[in-house]
Formats: structure tokens, C-alpha cells, sequence
């Protein structure tokens, strides 16, 4: 795999040439960003910039006045390569509250990554109703300890609006859920999304988040996807480098919060 190649398609495909998340959102170019304004509840933040050091100052204070003044707290996705160098510390300085860090990974569809068939004594549920998105919130819920009432949300807009853009599914141990994930392909570009994968303690290191995305990989490459992309955790990346995947750049959301 040519990193610098892949990273530059990543860019050009998912970050300058994103599309809007749902029929009422909107992707907008201006002043050397780009950004996502999204829709009742959608997500709101800049995706891409081509900023230099004499134009970030401007162009930061321009996404804080547009947002803040739609009273919407948003995200500056800022990528480890993005210029200037300093740009993670001039969003600092302008009020953005830094998230943790995690890795972009890019994996093939292909080879070792469709071979990993899930533990004994659970299976891997397509989820296309209410009910199954109410069982992968109580899996993320579990796993994470912490309100999924977003993901329920997320994920109900998602098959409602394009059915065949997202892969969600629910690890069941009987009828209790212990897992759940899903994949975002994005039409026009050769790559397909993969988050979550939060699995409750009890069934931790038994291989679920492995088989979950080889299942993803499975599927992505059946419908012409060469590419797996993956916001890793540290915990993650590990995993994933096992399978195949390679760390292009850092990823970091930068919060604001209107006052």
C-alpha cells in the first residue's frame, strides 16, 4: 500500500469531496474549508481546510462566528498532516477543547481481513428495524458505560433515509446483546467507514471485535469497496495492525461550545 497516495485519495474523497449525512444537511466550501452543517440533531464541524499560517487566524474566527452564531457547538476535525503545523494549537488558543487522539487506519477489503468467523456462543445480527437499534444501544451502553440515546438516534436516521448506506449490526450471546457495530459506505469513492465495535467487559478478548470487522470487510468488498477506514483508539490500533490495517496520520476533535 503507497500511504501518501492513499492518504491524498482519503483526503480528496472523504474530506474536501464529502457529502452531506442526510437529506437535510448540507456540505459547503468556503474560505479554505469545508464543512458539514448538519440537519435536525445531525453533526456539525469542519472536515478539510487548506489553510496557510497567514490565513488560519481568519479563517478559524469565520467557523466560530458562522456556528456560534446558529447557536450550534461544532467539531474541527483536524488531521495530524493538516497545515499549518501549529493549527492544533491556534484552535486552542481560540477556545476549542481538544478531544483524545486517535489513529487513522486504512485496510484492504481484501485477503487476511475476511477470515476471522465470530467465538462460540454468539452471532452476528444484521439490525434493519427499531428494535435491533435498540439492542446495539444497550450493547454500547454496556460497553461504555455511558448514555447511547445518540446512537439510536444516528443510526435510525441512517436507515431511514438510505438503507443501503449503512451495515448495522448487534453481536447476540442468546438474546442478550454484548456488541454492536456498524459501516458507513460512501457512494462514488472507494471507501467504506467502520465505527464502533464496543463490546461489553464479560466477552472482551474472545475475538468479537475481529470477526465484526472481517464481517464489515466481507460485505464492503461484496459491494465494491476496496478500503476499510477506522478512527482507531489505542486499544484498537493494535488489533487492527494484526489484520492489516496501516496508520496513515493522527486524527483529533477539536470542540467549541458557543459562550
Amino acid at each position: 500500500m503507497d500511504h501518501a497516495a492513499i492518504l491524498a485519495l482519503y483526503d480528496r474523497d472523504m474530506r474536501e469531496g464529502a457529502r452531506p449525512e442526510s437529506s437535510d444537511a448540507r456540505v459547503e466550501r468556503t474560505g479554505g474549508v469545508v464543512r458539514h452543517v448538519g440537519g435536525e440533531g445531525g453533526w456539525n464541524g469542519v472536515l478539510w481546510s487548506d489553510l496557510d499560517a497567514a490565513g488560519a487566524g481568519a479563517a478559524i474566527a469565520a467557523q466560530i462566528a458562522y456556528f456560534a452564531g446558529r447557536g450550534k457547538e461544532f467539531e474541527w476535525k483536524h488531521h495530524g498532516h493538516d497545515q499549518p503545523a501549529d493549527l492544533g494549537r491556534r484552535l486552542l488558543d481560540a477556545g476549542f477543547t481538544a478531544e483524545p487522539e486517535e489513529t487513522l487506519m486504512i485496510g484492504e477489503t481484501s485477503g487476511q481481513l475476511v477470515d476471522a468467523p465470530p467465538p462460540d456462543g454468539v452471532r452476528i445480527v444484521p439490525v434493519t428495524d427499531r428494535a435491533g437499534v435498540d439492542l446495539m444501544a444497550e450493547a454500547n451502553e454496556k460497553a461504555f458505560g455511558r448514555d447511547a440515546s445518540w446512537l439510536r438516534d444516528l443510526v435510525l436516521a441512517r436507515l431511514a433515509a438510505d438503507p443501503d448506506a449503512i451495515v448495522a449490526l448487534v453481536v447476540l450471546a442468546g438474546d442478550e446483546p454484548v456488541s454492536s457495530a456498524r459501516m458507513e459506505m460512501i457512494p462514488g469513492t472507494p471507501f467504506a467507514g467502520l465505527w464502533g465495535g464496543g463490546t461489553v467487559p464479560a466477552w472482551r478478548g474472545r475475538g468479537i471485535y475481529r470477526a465484526l470487522i472481517a464481517h464489515r470487510a466481507r460485505i464492503a468488498a461484496e459491494r465494491g469497496y476496496r478500503y476499510l477506514q477506522v478512527d482507531a483508539s489505542d486499544q484498537s490500533r493494535p488489533i487492527l495492525e494484526r489484520l492489516g490495517f496501516a496508520a496513515l496520520t493522527t486524527t483529533t476533535p477539536y470542540l467549541y461550545v458557543p459562550k
